[in-house]
């Protein structure tokens, strides 16, 4: 009985000592700085991409729904790349590799970044979310944040939005 009171208390504890780092970026708030290496050893950055809408798309290859949303991502990237939007798929936690063959696997026409240390989906307030979504509009600035899954009707609604 008494493990049953004290789970709970040191599950609170530890998320409010969390919290500071798990800052969830809000609509209106401006985007936090990245620096990536992409699949192919270059860097992204949201400095290089300034003035260009965002589609931060934060993934892992093992994720069921991550890889159900990738196959309309990329039918939307497609769509919207000459409207001047940029989606970069963020691969946490895992290799390179993994990151190619991903992109190998689904024909992926847009950037794949690593983030092999989490710490750019810490920076936008990731947490245990796989997918997570986050739309940045051309002035930087964070229009929709959106952890779990999306349909593509959701995904492309909210890519108009930063496309204004």
């Amino acid at each position: 009985m008494m493990l049953a009171r004290v789970v709970p208390i040191l599950a609170a504890a530890v998320l409010a000592l969390a919290a500071p780092a798990l800052a969830i970026p809000r609509p209106g708030d401006a985007a936090p700085p990245f620096s990536l290496t992409s699949s192919d050893g270059k860097t992204i950055s949201n400095v290089a991409l300034h003035n260009r809408p965002v589609y931060l798309n934060f993934f892992a290859t093992w994720c069921g729904p991550c890889r159900l949303e990738t196959p309309s991502i990329v039918a939307l990237s497609k769509k919207y790349a000459a409207r001047g939007l940029r989606v970069i798929g963020v691969d946490v936690g895992e290799s390179v590799g993994k990151a190619q063959g991903f992109a190998h696997d689904f024909n992926v026409p847009y950037a794949l970044a690593v983030d092999p240390d989490n710490s750019t989906r810490a920076s936008y307030g990731g947490g245990l979310y796989f997918p997570l979504h986050v739309f940045i509009d051309g002035k930087g600035i964070v229009r929709m944040y959106h952890p779990g899954e999306m349909s593509a009707s959701e995904i492309e609604a909210a890519i108009a939005r930063i496309l204004k």
